[in-house]
């Protein structure tokens, strides 16, 4: 039987979401006319942007770290109900790569851009649920604050998406700090 060591997947969701902030903050280098204030994130991935390639790409890697971080959710998940929230943000994953490719000013940016979101939220509230712990707490008070924060009127988009992002990566925080997990697949470690 071969082990796979799943342990070190855990933080796989957070340093996606590092990554993808660097790719951002190289972006905004190379776009000095990027303003929090007045845009999209996605605008630094649209034809009107230098080296949009940076921004496009950044995404796809993430992407990578979010179908890693999924594959974590399942192979720890404790219960059908889990699994199905780790099979939510799989599929997370492939719209966060397509908000790369059908970058801004392309059909369907706009659609796989906040189908990404709602994906990976309602994935987290799916899993969380299938906690009954703290984890289980914190994902269904992350959902709400995400819905919440869609419905508040933002200064910009790009304050938006970086709230909303900024609770994805709350959230891929609370996983290895909170569930019960496995050290390999197929053996049990109690956690946090």
């Amino acid at each position: 039987m071969v082990c796979v060591d799943v342990k070190r997947l855990e933080w796989s969701g957070f340093i996606g979401g590092v990554i993808y902030w660097l790719f951002v903050f190289w972006s905004i280098n190379q776009n000095p006319w990027f303003s929090f204030w007045k845009n999209a994130l996605s605008d630094l991935g649209g034809g009107s942007a230098n080296a949009p390639w940076i921004y496009n790409l950044g995404l796809v890697v993430t992407s990578m770290f979010v179908a890693l971080f999924s594959a974590y959710l399942i192979f720890i998940a404790h219960s059908k109900i889990q699994t199905v929230g780790g099979a939510y943000i799989s599929i997370s994953a492939i719209f966060l790569a397509l908000i790369g490719i059908f970058h801004e000013g392309r059909y369907p940016h706009v659609f796989v851009s906040t189908y990404f979101f709602i994906q990976f939220f309602l994935g987290a509230l799916v899993y969380g649920i299938g906690s009954r712990d703290t984890l289980g707490i914190g994902a269904v008070f992350l959902f709400i604050l995400a819905v919440v924060g869609a419905l508040v009127k933002w200064p910009s988009t790009a304050i938006l998406e970086a709230y909303e992002i900024i609770l994805v990566m709350v959230f891929t925080l609370l996983v290895p700090l909170y569930s019960k997990n496995f050290t390999t697949f197929g053996e049990y470690e109690s956690g946090g």
